[in-house]
């Protein structure tokens, strides 16, 4: 049964995929959260319920800290070419440092609303799970040569 079901949202995540818009990039990352989906639904060993409340939280957080992480690489581009052409930086860094706060309190304010619906076990798996998917996706990006340490 539970096979089933990450088959199902595997399966659900790829047809999402393949209807999503032709531009590259965005197709890189729709097949990117598929791939994450399916890993943190398996590591958590989430049930179909707790899968229908998660995801809906998971996502919200996911486009906040997307939006947050943009406003940081804007306020950094523009605080980067105030410094090199030496033009007044206060408001820009202000803008810049606020910019990271935001992105920090997304962080922080996450795992409350995990909570919410999942247990702190599971929420701990969620972590746990994120960066193993994110330490194996770097090492594909090196071409597999560092062998994982013990978990």
């Amino acid at each position: 049964m539970k096979r089933l079901f990450i088959i199902t949202i595997f399966a659900a995540c790829l047809g999402i995929s393949a209807s999503a818009h032709k531009r590259c990039d965005h197709d890189w990352k729709e097949k990117m959260m598929s791939e994450k989906i399916a890993f943190l639904t398996l590591e958590m060993n989430i049930t179909p319920e707790e899968a229908q409340a998660f995801w809906p939280v998971y996502n919200q957080v996911e486009q906040l800290k997307d939006a947050a992480l943009e406003q940081v690489i804007k306020s950094y581009k523009a605080l980067k070419t105030a410094v090199e052409q030496n033009t007044d930086t206060e408001k820009l860094l202000e803008v810049y440092l606020a910019a990271q706060q935001n992105l920090r309190n997304i962080d922080n304010e996450a795992p409350e609303k995990y909570k919410a619906v999942l247990s702190a076990e599971k929420v701990a798996k969620l972590y746990v799970a994120e960066e193993k998917f994110r330490r194996q996706h770097i090492r594909k990006l090196h071409g597999g040569h560092k062998e994982e340490k013990a978990n």
